[in-house]
């Protein structure tokens, strides 16, 4: 039996329609994830898969469970952590975790050993109220309070979003260890970066799933040589480039602009010439390989082309 099997599912709110004809399955045991910018529809999708919204046509099965019919039986078996802080802000850290507990009908000392990973690290704040503590510390005390039951698939709807980076690492290897102990686990970003954790990646924009595969397979589908463009402005050089009779692809990468050629093979020389003779300064032309963010910027692109 695969933890998650969705078949078709579509949902609209008035005229906008959140998700597409989106079907996908995951394996058990995976670190499946959805990768995709802000308004993609993965809050509706896993608000689908946690019973809080019913699809418009379609179907899901969560542990071999109806998502409409049989959402009852699959709510204990869900950890689930929303993308916003959810819990008591003005109960202490410890007063969530018994809550949480009690609501599954256990409790913090009995199942202390699934949380002790994560929580051992929250223990000398146990009487800080939740609402007082750092973005890192609320979002692992959401993911404490998410395990408290021992759930056999968990469910993050962008867990680390607005944290900081050594947070978000430090997140991720947690849920490294967790799918280590056998436990499923789905969740959301729109952090390209951390795709890379995952097993395997669905990517979805506007509601359209654009590819499922393994990190390593998503970057290799991209087929076009990129070139790391640099100048001393990178407004001009954007603009520059976009200008250029040959671009067919221009993406700011931190310092650098990746810039891809409607040739099969770029002229660097004759590139670094015209932006010189429009007159930028400090020009760095150099090969680099892409990553997942220049494959889903290369498949949003052709998916505008083709509808």
């Amino acid at each position: 039996m695969k933890p998650l099997v969705i078949e078709h599912i579509t949902k609209s709110y008035g005229k906008v329609q959140a998700l597409k004809d989106v079907s996908f399955e995951v394996e058990r045991g995976e670190l499946f994830g959805f990768i995709g910018p802000d308004g993609a529809g993965k809050t509706s999708l896993f608000r689908i898969l946690t019973t809080l919204i019913k699809p418009d046509s379609g179907t899901a099965t969560v542990l071999g469970m109806d998502v409409i019919e049989d959402y009852r039986s699959i709510r204990p078996k869900l950890g689930y952590m929303p993308g916003q802080f959810a819990l008591y802000q003005d109960l202490s850290v410890r007063e969530n975790m018994n809550f949480f507990a009690s609501v599954f009908g256990t409790t913090l000392e009995e199942n202390y050993d699934l949380v002790a990973p994560i929580y051992s690290q929250l223990e000398k704040f146990e009487d800080r109220l939740a609402g007082a503590l750092s973005g890192g510390m609320k979002q692992k005390l959401a993911l404490s309070c998410a395990l408290i039951h021992k759930p056999e698939l968990l469910v993050l709807d962008e867990p680390t979003t607005g944290v900081d980076a050594v947070s978000r690492q430090e997140f991720w290897e947690m849920l490294q260890r967790l799918n280590a102990e056998g436990i499923t686990v789905i969740a959301s970003t729109p952090y390209m970066d951390e795709a890379e954790q995952c097993d395997r990646v669905a990517l979805i924009d506007e509601g359209k799933i654009l590819q499922i595969d393994t990190p390593a397979k998503v970057v290799q589908s991209f087929n076009k040589p990129i070139l790391a463009v640099k100048a001393t402005s990178m407004y001009w050089l954007i603009k520059e480039l976009r200008s250029y009779q040959w671009s067919h692809s221009v993406q700011p990468f931190g310092e650098y602009v990746h810039y891809t050629d409607q040739r099969e093979v770029p002229n660097a020389d004759e590139l670094k010439a015209y932006l010189s003779d429009a007159g930028l300064s400090g020009i760095s032309i150099k090969p680099t390989s892409p990553d997942i963010e220049d494959s889903f910027i290369a498949l949003m692109q052709n998916r505008n082309i083709h509808e």
